[in-house]
């Protein structure tokens, strides 16, 4: 391989002569021989070339290269690299994700719930109800999911339900006596 400093070059034309020390006489050089080059030449550029004896007696540069200038199949490949490197990229994101997962699923079912007692409710008793208010037969009521006031028939059976039923919502100052506006009891 030889190098030599491009002399003269007709852009019009597309040709040139290459100056080499190495050689006697200049040397033809054609654009086609510069196909790859990524850029057209200039003059005073340094070329790596081959020299090949034409038919007629006189040389040309084949397989040329300019010094310093990427080919286009390099140009080419670059983006063909970057392509490539999204692939990796993609399966990075796929991979984090699944890791992601795994790690939220690992400790969701590992790790043992913490059970905080609830708070114990006491429901204050009653002291003492007037005597009207004592309840002579119970058989008729029952807990039938009844919680308010104005579900109630009457005094006797708001304080069955307050004394005998869950979630009612009868004694809102908690005294013991449900429903006092409601029945004037108190």
């Amino acid at each position: 391989m030889h190098k030599g400093q491009l002399t003269s070059w007709i852009h019009d034309k597309g040709f040139g002569f290459i100056k080499s020390a190495e050689l006697k006489q200049d040397t033809f050089i054609h654009i086609s021989a510069l196909k790859e080059m990524s850029r057209n030449p200039k003059v005073g550029d340094f070329i790596y070339f081959e020299v090949e004896q034409q038919a007629n007696g006189k040389s040309r540069a084949t397989n040329c290269r300019i010094e310093g200038v990427a080919s286009k199949a390099l140009k080419n490949n670059k983006p063909r690299v970057s392509r490539n490197s999204s692939v990796p990229k993609s399966k990075l994101v796929i991979l984090l994700s699944v890791l992601a997962i795994c790690a939220f699923a690992y400790q969701r079912f590992t790790t043992k719930p913490v059970h905080i007692p609830a708070p114990k409710l006491t429901v204050p008793e009653v002291k003492s109800l007037p005597a009207r208010t004592v309840i002579k037969s119970l058989e008729h009521f029952s807990c039938d999911g009844r919680q308010h006031c104005s579900q109630m028939a009457s005094f006797e059976e708001a304080v069955y339900f307050l004394q005998n039923c869950p979630n009612t919502k009868m004694d809102g100052d908690r005294d013991g006596i449900p429903c006092e506006r409601q029945f004037n009891s108190f």
